[in-house]
Order: C-alpha cells, then sequence, then structure tokens
C-alpha cells in the first residue's frame, strides 16, 4: 500500500504543474467518523456551510459516522483522490512514524495542546506535514478535542497503580497505545472505534480508550453504556482536517483559500468549545450516573515519568530516533 500511495503523491506533483480549470460546483465530499449529533460532526458541517456560501464554485457534502469508511481507511481512500476531504484521527497503518502521534504524556494541558498542536507552523505540525506529502496528503488544520479517558463498565482494580487491573480494554491500531496501556495493567485488545460501542455492550471488552468527557456523555453515558471513567490523561484525542493534494490541485487559489480559511476558523471553534466544556461535561457525567476516577497531583506525575521511561525508547525502531527528537524538541 505504500509503495501505491507513494506513486500516488507523484502523479500529484504532475497535476500541480498543470493549471486548474475552473468549474462550477465542483463536487467535494468530506468524509468524518464522528457519530451524526457529535459536536465534531457539526464542525463539519460548519465548515461546508460556509464553502457552499462563498459561492466560489463549490458544492461540500458532509458524510459523517463513518458513511464513506472508518478513520483508518479514510486516510488512503484521500490519497487516491476518491474521497476529497478528511475529518478524522491519522491512524500509523499508512507509514509507521505517524505512530508519533500516539506519544504517550507528551503534552499535559490545553494551553500545550493550543501552542503545540493547533499551530500548524509548529515544528511538531512540519513533522507531520513532511511525512503526508509524501502520500499527496495536505493536512489542513488540527483538532485537539482533550485528553481521553478509560470508559469502562466497572472500576478497574488497582486503578491507580501499575498493578493487574482485572480488565480487558479496547485500544486503537497503535503499538505504543496498546503498549501504554498494558504498562498500566490493563490487557489491551486493538479494535477499529466502529466496533466499540456493541463490544461494550456485549461484554466482548470491559473498557476502552477512546474518548474525552465531552465524548463519552455524547456517545456512551446517553446511551446507558459503562459506568466509569478513568481520567489518566495519558493519551489525546485529536483528529485532523485533510486533504486530497490529488482535489486541491484541481481548485483555484480562491476556492483553496475559502476552503483553509473554514478549517481553520472551525479547528478554533472547536477547540475552544471542548476547552470549555470539558469540566462541564465531566458533571454531565457524574449526573448520569458515573463514576470519574482521577489521579492526585503526586500519583499522576509519578505514572507520566513512569510511562515515558517504558514506552518512548520503544517507539524509536518504528517511528526512528530523528523524529522522536524533533517531536519532543517541538514541545518543549
Amino acid at each position: 500500500m505504500n509503495v501505491f500511495l507513494k506513486a500516488v503523491a507523484v502523479g500529484t506533483m504532475a497535476l500541480h504543474l498543470a493549471t486548474p480549470a475552473f468549474a462550477d460546483d465542483i463536487k467535494l465530499r468530506f468524509a468524518g467518523v464522528f457519530p451524526i449529533d457529535h459536536q465534531g460532526t457539526k464542525m463539519m458541517e460548519q465548515v461546508a456551510a460556509e464553502v457552499n456560501a462563498a459561492n466560489v464554485g463549490l458544492d461540500m457534502t458532509v458524510f459523517p459516522a463513518s458513511q464513506l469508511g472508518s478513520g483508518e481507511a479514510l486516510f488512503e481512500d484521500v490519497a487516491r483522490g476518491n474521497i476529497d476531504f478528511a475529518s478524522a484521527f491519522i491512524y500509523s497503518d499508512t507509514d509507521p512514524r505517524l505512530e508519533f502521534l500516539n506519544m504517550p504524556f507528551l503534552v499535559s494541558s490545553y494551553d500545550d495542546m493550543d501552542r503545540v498542536l493547533r499551530d500548524m507552523d509548529s515544528d511538531y505540525n512540519r513533522i507531520l506535514q513532511d511525512i503526508t506529502d509524501e502520500y499527496g496528503v495536505r493536512v489542513m488544520a488540527a483538532n485537539p478535542e482533550g485528553f481521553v479517558g478509560i470508559v469502562a463498565s466497572k472500576e478497574p482494580d488497582n486503578w491507580n497503580t501499575f498493578d493487574d487491573k482485572g480488565m480487558n480494554i479496547r485500544v486503537w491500531s497503535s503499538n505504543a497505545v496498546k503498549a501504554t496501556v498494558e504498562s498500566l495493567g490493563y490487557r489491551a485488545t486493538t479494535m477499529a472505534w466502529g466496533d466499540i460501542f456493541p463490544a461494550l455492550q456485549s461484554g466482548i471488552v470491559d473498557g476502552a480508550i477512546c474518548c474525552t468527557k465531552t465524548a463519552t456523555y455524547s456517545i456512551f453515558a446517553k446511551s446507558d453504556v459503562g459506568s466509569h471513567f478513568i481520567e489518566y490523561n495519558s493519551l489525546l484525542e485529536q483528529t485532523f482536517y485533510y486533504g486530497s493534494e490529488r482535489t486541491l490541485a484541481k481548485l483555484n487559489d480562491e476556492q483553496r483559500d475559502v476552503i483553509q480559511a473554514a478549517m481553520s476558523k472551525a479547528s478554533a471553534d472547536f477547540f475552544a468549545y471542548n476547552r470549555e466544556n470539558d469540566a462541564a461535561f465531566g458533571q454531565k457525567l457524574i449526573d448520569s450516573g458515573y463514576t470519574i476516577l482521577k489521579l492526585n497531583d503526586e500519583d499522576q506525575q509519578a505514572m507520566a515519568e513512569y510511562v515515558r521511561t517504558t514506552i518512548w525508547p520503544t517507539m524509536e525502531s518504528a517511528v526512528g530516533k530523528d523524529v522522536i527528537d524533533r517531536v519532543l524538541a517541538a514541545v518543549q
């Protein structure tokens, strides 16, 4: 797949050498993975509304809730030009260097997220763009939502230590995430996002590391699934707006600017929403019957230091020491 995607990127460069022809009502497909009523989908709809209202000859349609494929599949489809734009996490299935996006305990606050992750000119995002350039994919905006916790159907044993938790937890397709969860004392099962809900309902897994408090309430608590949220703050929920260079090459400067402006604004609005509502949705979780388990400052620091020491060195073989060094320098 990697060879094919790199061939796609070469073809994309050739497209850039040609002058794109302007055509009215160019239809654009914008694919996402959030549920239909999730704030992330509302932001996608905001992007499409602003693009379509700009009267520059674009007609963007939103396809939420993995209608056009899972987050794991969207990157390849965007690279091929089968889908024009996506709102999803960028998984490391395509390129192991992308695993750097899963480094645990990389940042510790919303201020860090804003400074490092949202700034598209930051060294962190330059690393990402250097990699995605090879596949003909342009990252338009970064959307860190906040810290994910573990959504669980019961309280884990020894939840605030490194001892065995007696629970099987879903993780996404990342060796680093799997190793992080296992270092905390859980068993880990790799599972796609779309399978989490039925797996929790049926008891195939006891929990899932997947969501912010906002998403946990909106997706799980409102559907009476799960009972505990364990707030380790080790990993981030972050998606990206990204587009096919094959599509962008067909547009004129005005059209590209309109799309970029709409996505940048939605990124800012989405970040502000999540930052402002994190505590409020925590209270909503409690009001719905959930129990939130949160480490004290001393235990949080000890866990961060332990995981960094244990997991970061193991990532060098897949990501490359040069990338790890650049990432660590970028977050200082």
